[in-house]
């Protein structure tokens, strides 16, 4: 019989030698073919050199941890698929990773390897293991389980919140909140697409109970990707945000997550200084170049199938955006 990843090159990259040895001999068992680096340099070159069909990584390494690794490879253009082995207790270095598109995280001490060899071929063969019927099952088995913990779902979107200051694709970003501390109000988060974009969204989920939790976190977890699929579309085009507003109205309405949802997403380009909003019940004021933009509350996503959001478009080499809504303000300041 032939063994399940005969022939499939991997990489292994783990400072641990007695835990990489391990890991190899049970990989190769299973057909594989086994490269190995101790830390991220090496597994860039070795990728660079080998082209490997999949990594498997740690997240604390010496010389470059996992998560920088994955950072440069995904700037390089490289979509490796990644499963992470580690021993972290930071749901951020978790969240971090899987924005990054790794296909699995799986923790340490890992007691059965059958699920490593489950992560792989999942990871190999997609079309044996998911179905769309399966995965709204399984979607939905999460949403039931966050519901009956709201504590433990707005506990968990508050850690993910990004920090009030930090440098985005060479543009210092920083932003001040406010809203009640007992509880959630508008949800926002910022991360870069690559190393000359990023995006952003505010999302008021005041209105919808624990369903606006469920839906931050869905959001979370898809908003990135969505952008970087239609990027893709668009042949090095700038987005248009307003689908991608209404592709995510969809998916909140296919995930049964129903309510009122307040909304914008923005994206900015930095080399070209161009400024994408994008907004669905949310009152924004913008300003730039001396000048103040305003945007209507429009209709809050939720309410109806289609949406007709307000919009604008500006070029700028700073900006603030004033963000209102039910759930609280926010104010976001970008900077090149």
């Amino acid at each position: 019989m032939t063994p399940p990843l005969a022939n499939k090159h991997i990489l292994l990259v783990e400072d641990d030698a007695v835990f990489r040895s391990m890991l190899a001999g049970y990989l190769t068992s299973l057909g594989a073919i086994i490269g190995e680096a101790e830390d991220g340099e090496q597994a860039l070159s070795y990728v660079a050199q080998f082209q490997p069909e999949l990594m498997i990584c740690d997240l604390n390494m010496p010389n470059m941890d996992g998560i920088t690794l994955v950072d440069h490879l995904r700037h390089q253009g490289c979509q490796i698929p990644v499963i992470v082995i580690s021993a972290t207790e930071k749901i951020t270095d978790v969240d971090k990773m899987l924005r990054l598109g790794v296909q699995d995280v799986l923790l340490k001490p890992i007691t059965d390897l059958n699920h490593l060899r489950d992560a792989l071929l999942s990871s190999f063969y997609p079309y044996l293991f998911s179905s769309p019927a399966s995965e709204e099952l399984t979607m939905l088995a999460d949403w039931s389980d966050l519901s009956e913990k709201p504590q433990e779902a707005v506990q968990l979107l508050r850690q993910l919140q990004p920090p009030a200051q930090q440098t985005i694709s060479g543009c210092k970003i920083n932003y001040r909140q406010l809203t009640l501390a007992e509880k959630p109000g508008i949800v926002f988060d910022i991360a870069a697409l690559s190393e000359h974009d990023f995006a952003f969204y505010c999302l008021d989920i005041s209105r919808a109970g624990n369903k606006g939790v469920l839906a931050a976190l869905m959001l979370r977890a898809l908003f990135n990707n969505l952008l970087q699929e239609h990027l893709a579309e668009q042949n090095e085009a700038l987005p248009q945000m307003s689908t991608i507003l209404n592709r995510i109205n969809q998916l909140l309405h296919q995930s049964y997550l129903e309510g009122q949802f307040p909304f914008l997403a923005g994206y900015y380009h930095v080399p070209k200084q161009k400024l994408l909003i994008v907004s669905a019940g949310l009152h924004v004021n913008i300003e730039a170049n001396d000048r103040k933009y305003e945007l209507d509350d429009s209709v809050p996503m939720g309410t109806l199938q289609t949406l007709y959001p307000s919009q604008t478009s500006l070029v700028a080499d700073r900006w603030v955006c004033h963000v209102k809504g039910n759930g609280g303000r926010l104010q976001l300041n970008a900077t090149l």
